[in-house]
């Protein structure tokens, strides 16, 4: 819906469409799909997130990082670029909100696709510390380990404890359902913690309803959302939709 409103705005010749694809019937969808001459690209989610890797010809380098591929360009040749821009899209969205990453301090709940797609963002978007926490210690720790060699940013894995940090990420699916547990123990917020929850619904969660109450900034995922499109529509060729809607027109 997004896209579509966005191509519409522009008046732009295109138009996004949903594809239901069984996990058994990929490699059969995407040697169909390759015979269709005006397809721009396509948008991938879950489960063919890793699948896809082994489908495309090309990949960029933020899949060959994150291991996984959410957006892919059609070029001319016939050639398939694979990338990925969760993580990137969550901090463009977060930019775009006034939320700066830059020297900041950054509790990551959650290290799973989106999680760990944000820590390699995060982390480059000048992040002094990055703590990553998950309910497999052992994934929570690999990241941790993988992001760590990326740059100037000290991480670590550990518990999900917000106290003393700048900024708290739920990249956990904690909150999409009313009975869900919160990610964090929410009473220990500071008023000063920006609170990003990646989950995208029409009502906040549990989580953000709690920081809000606190005084804390909040962000929901449709930020992130936005991030992301903006960005798929620049690396699928649409860089004057991108640019418009950046500039506010």
């Amino acid at each position: 819906m997004l896209l579509n409103t966005l191509f519409a705005e522009a008046q732009s010749d295109a138009v996004c469409i949903p594809l239901e694809v069984g996990t058994g019937d990929l490699s059969g969808f995407v040697s169909g799909i390759r015979t269709v001459s005006n397809l721009a690209g396509l948008l991938v989610t879950m489960p063919h997130k890793q699948s896809m890797l082994d489908l495309v010809d090309v990949l960029h380098p933020t899949a060959r990082q994150i291991g996984a591929i959410n957006v892919i360009r059609c070029d001319s040749d016939g050639r398939w670029v694979g990338a990925v821009f969760d993580g990137l899209g969550c901090v463009l969205g977060m930019q775009r909100q006034g939320v700066t990453l830059l020297g900041k301090s950054v509790l990551l709940v959650g290290a799973g696709g989106s999680g760990r797609a944000i820590a390699f963002a995060v982390a480059a978007a000048g992040a002094r510390s990055l703590i990553i926490s998950d309910l497999d210690p052992h994934r929570a720790l690999d990241l941790a380990q993988c992001v760590a060699k990326q740059g100037a940013c000290v991480v670590h894995a550990g518990p999900a404890d917000p106290a003393g940090h700048d900024i708290v990420i739920n990249a956990t699916p904690l909150g999409m359902n009313p009975a869900d547990p919160m990610p964090i123990d929410a009473e220990r917020l500071s008023p000063t913690t920006v609170v990003v929850d990646i989950i995208t619904r029409s009502e906040p969660t549990a989580l953000l309803l709690k920081a809000q109450s606190l005084g804390c900034q909040t962000l929901d995922g449709h930020p992130m959302h936005l991030g992301q499109a903006l960005l798929a529509l620049s690396f699928l060729g649409f860089e004057d939709i991108e640019r418009r809607y950046s500039s506010g027109l």
